[in-house]
């Protein structure tokens, strides 16, 4: 078991080399971007990454507060899905109405790898090679359909 400080410590550690690695790589516009740290620069839009004990994921959070407009982000989302598939070469799990580890209710899109554990150092490399190429595709997509976005 590890104490709280060393998990935090440890899950610090790791974030900061997945930036590390990410550093070189810009965006698909060009500019340097903070991958861990990604800003889709839409108010209740986020990329979200996680490594945890037992699973990575990495997704798109629709987290508006008014559940109607959070549908409608969702199903704007949607009509992109051929789009995003593309960049992305799979397909993801697609959840309306979801709720986040805090209770509140999120709209989702997400690739979840398990059995990988951010606490041994020896995952690293995996949880690194999963979630790469999918921030980099994502941001790809982002660069294309965020002015769809934009309006509401």
């Amino acid at each position: 078991m590890y104490s709280r400080a060393e998990t935090s410590l440890i899950r610090k550690e790791f974030w900061t080399a997945f930036g590390q690695y990410m550093k070189p790589v810009p965006s698909a516009t060009g500019y340097r971007v903070s991958w861990q740290n990604y800003k889709t620069g839409v108010r209740d839009i986020y990329f979200r990454m996680k490594a945890e004990r037992d699973f990575a994921s990495i997704g798109i959070e629709i987290a508006h507060h008014d559940e109607e407009l959070q549908q409608l982000y969702f199903e704007q989302f949607l009509e992109f899905k051929k789009l995003l598939e593309n960049e992305l070469k799979e397909s993801w799990d697609w959840k309306i109405h979801d709720h986040d580890e805090f209770g509140n209710k999120i709209s989702r899109i997400q690739k979840v790898r398990f059995n990988l554990n951010v606490m041994d150092k020896n995952d690293w490399p995996e949880i690194i090679s999963f979630l790469k190429p999918r921030i980099i595709a994502l941001d790809a997509f982002w660069a294309n359909i965020k002015p769809g976005f934009e309006d509401f």
